[in-house]
């Protein structure tokens, strides 16, 4: 086996045969492990709004970033094409699977480059074997792409650091990193902090600065209009300690033995302060530590003031574990082929021709042992809320021309990402649909107009959020109090019920309250101990005997009194 040597700056570096293997091998398992259980059956919330939105017309999702989403912004548009040809949730997923197996590729090349192809090896696999970087590869939202994004841009940080490299290409890519997801920005901080310890020239300070200034550029106008919509982050907690020890686990093994061992690795890759003047060529823990380490913090210690920290919003840091992990095998089995004797010549930079394949069947126990945490990620019990099946639920219920309201309006969704379950039923409060009104979910009459409608109908169906229907529940939105009002008030569950309950959303039908009979008044109480005279009864139709002195004269029976009409029901 051929080993890679880095040479001095300026002088470029030789790539061994065995690079483009190294490089390959992760990419095709990435890919495999990525399509393996791709069609779960169900999409799930933040998913089908890709799918809704993705399938407007360009100018239809231009409109809508102007008021919500302008942090997926060019996502959407780089999807349009893509669910334009097939609309389906394989489809939907399938860039992320390809993002996730060009990263796994990408950190496997940071580690030829940075050390020897057996590294970028065993950190392309390890990064394939993360369960975190399996759950984001199959899910149709753009965390995937600014992992891989993020990658691209730090080996063309490392490639543009020999001196015969351009820097546009690393200012083409951080801009596209950004303007996908804005908090991949912070990765802009790890690289200044890479550069700062290998010391570069400020020929090379500039160059990065061009660069980094171009991406910060492209990316303000995206900051204030996405700080105009922060309403949609609201729902954020501040992070405690917690958070971070959860993010650790998630990069490097959730329990048990794995975790151990590349916590130990991780430990072994960070060399001990040394005296000496660092070199112009990073080290793979100048590259992976920074890259790891300091966007996830940079944002716990943000959100301590204003929340906004969530594990996918920093997915992009998961490539520097496992870089760190490799490299501390590496140096391990370095040390130990070292210290123990053996025959024959040592093999350039420590190790035998056996060593790969170890360490590879190493990541494969590794992965082996996080087996139930994948397969588990490819069903619907970590992703539950799905709204197809509300959508083949309503299908299976609902006929056409039944009236609908959702509660609250975002309820509408389901009817939206898979509208074939709502086909012809009446949206009783919808006023204009997302599309045209550059909203996600439409816009909804008013309360006065909504109330005459809702008193119009005979049924009604019912499909309400889980927390819709808890007590107490006070929207603010005017419309909103109107359904949960009248609904109350005006409607009762239809007998015999009619009541589904189906990943959290409830479909209910209702029938409207029929006035009741006239009201008969209670005959008065009696005090007990009381005595009551009791008069004689008198059968019907005939008359009580009179006195003998007051029959003088016998008079005829009264005609009977014609009955009143009854009144006729409205």
């Amino acid at each position: 086996m051929v080993y890679q040597r880095s040479l001095p700056s300026g002088r470029g570096t030789r790539v061994a045969p065995a690079a483009p293997a190294a490089v390959a091998v992760p990419v095709v398992v990435m890919l495999a492990l990525g399509l393996w259980g791709l069609d779960r059956g169900g999409t799930w919330r933040d998913e089908d709004v890709t799918l809704q939105v993705a399938r407007r017309s360009v100018p239809q999702i231009w409109r809508l970033l102007h008021g919500v989403d302008a942090v997926h912004g060019l996502y959407y548009l780089l999807m349009h094409p893509v669910l334009a040809v097939r609309a389906d949730e394989v489809a939907l997923r399938l860039p992320s699977v390809c993002a996730a197996a060009a990263t796994a590729g990408l950190i496997a090349a940071l580690g030829v480059r940075l050390a020897r192809p057996r590294v970028g090896l065993w950190a392309g696999l390890l990064y394939a074997a993360t369960p975190l970087a399996g759950h984001y590869a199959q899910e149709g939202r753009s965390y995937a792409l600014v992992g891989a994004g993020a990658a691209a841009a730090t080996l063309l940080l490392v490639r543009a650091l020999d001196g015969r490299r351009s820097w546009w290409p690393y200012g083409v890519v951080v801009t596209l990193t950004c303007l996908l997801h804005e908090l991949a920005v912070l990765s802009l901080l790890a690289h200044a902090v890479t550069l700062g310890h290998v010391r570069v020239a400020r020929r090379t300070w500039r160059g990065w600065a061009g660069g980094a200034g171009a991406a910060l550029a492209a990316l303000l106008p995206l900051a204030l209009v996405s700080r105009a919509q922060a309403g949609q982050i609201a729902w954020l907690p501040r992070p405690g300690p917690g958070s971070a020890e959860r993010l650790l686990h998630a990069f490097l093994g959730q329990s048990g033995p794995v975790w151990w061992a590349c916590l130990l690795l991780a430990a072994v890759a960070v060399p001990p302060r040394s005296r000496r003047a660092p070199s112009v060529i990073p080290s793979v823990t100048s590259v992976a530590l920074p890259l790891m380490v300091l966007p996830p913090l940079a944002l716990l210690a943000v959100s301590q003031m204003r929340p906004m920290y969530d594990d996918r919003y920093v997915l992009y840091a998961l490539a520097g574990a496992p870089l760190l992990v490799a490299a501390g095998a590496d140096r391990l089995l370095t040390a130990v082929g070292a210290v123990l004797p053996g025959p024959g010549p040592t093999p350039p930079r420590g190790g035998s021709s056996l060593v790969p394949l170890v360490g590879t069947l190493a990541v494969a126990l590794a992965f082996t042992h996080q087996l139930p945490l994948h397969r588990q990620d490819r069903t619907l019990l970590t992703r539950p809320d799905s709204l197809a099946a509300v959508s083949a639920l309503a299908a299976r219920e609902l006929r056409p021309g039944d009236a609908v309201v959702f509660l609250p309006s975002i309820g509408r969704r389901a009817a939206l990402s898979h509208p074939e379950g709502f086909r012809g039923v009446r949206d009783i409060a919808l006023r204009t649909p997302g599309p045209a009104s550059g909203t996600l979910y439409g816009r909804e009459t008013g309360a006065r107009e909504l109330r005459r409608r809702l008193l119009t109908l005979d049924r009604l169906w019912l499909v309400a959020e889980p927390y819709a229907l808890r007590s107490p529940w006070y929207p603010r939105n005017p419309t909103e109090r109107v359904k949960l009002t009248v609904v109350g008030e005006r409607f009762v569950p239809y007998e015999p019920r009619r009541e589904f309950v189906r990943d959290g959303v409830t479909l209910r039908l209702y029938a409207k309250r029929r006035p009741a009979g006239p009201r008969v008044p209670a005959s008065p109480r009696v005090p007990a101990g009381t005595r009551v005279a009791v008069r004689p009864r008198v059968p019907t139709g005939t008359r009580a005997p009179r006195p003998a002195a007051s029959r003088t004269r016998a008079r005829p029976p009264a005609p009977p009194r014609p009955a009143p009409p009854r009144p006729g029901r409205r």
